[in-house]
């Protein structure tokens, strides 16, 4: 693997701060004119690619993150999101909190959660067939198409 400089090692530590490549370049020294490419440049480069991923492992498993985890999670927000909640008011002559006999939920949360899970599972994977026939035609020499 190739030896990476300071400014390198800098920016791999600053990018796995907030993952923004951009940011990360000017923290890590480079101009911010041209941080932006500079960012997008480096994460092209293999060794820093890898030391990014090697950085982003190694912080998931210090924290026991792993896939049935954020899956297991997402379900947890999905089902509790499509709980019904109780709309309460205030009742100023009782001086408490009273239902209203209507019912709430989380529609936004519910399905957020539940678009991730199934694009995790692939789901969600955008498939165009495209039929397309190619006749081909031909211009003999006074410029004439023939199929």
């Amino acid at each position: 693997m190739a030896k990476l400089n300071a400014r390198q090692k800098m920016f791999i530590d600053e990018y796995l701060v907030d993952l923004n490549s951009t940011q990360a370049a000017i923290r890590a020294g480079y101009s911010p004119k041209t941080a932006g490419s500079m960012g997008s440049e480096n994460l092209k480069k293999p060794e820093i690619h890898a030391r990014v991923e090697e950085g982003k492992k190694t912080r998931a498993d210090k924290l026991n993150l792993d896939a049935y985890w954020v899956l297991k999670r997402l379900m947890d927000i999905s089902d509790r999101s499509m709980q019904a909640e109780q709309v309460m008011e205030f009742d100023y002559e009782a001086k408490e909190l009273v239902p209203t006999g209507e019912y709430q939920f989380d529609s936004n949360g519910a399905n957020r959660s539940t678009e991730l899970i199934g694009k995790h599972l692939g789901m969600f994977k955008d498939r165009v067939e495209v039929d397309v026939q190619v006749i081909p035609v031909f211009k003999d020499s006074y410029g004439d198409e023939y199929d």
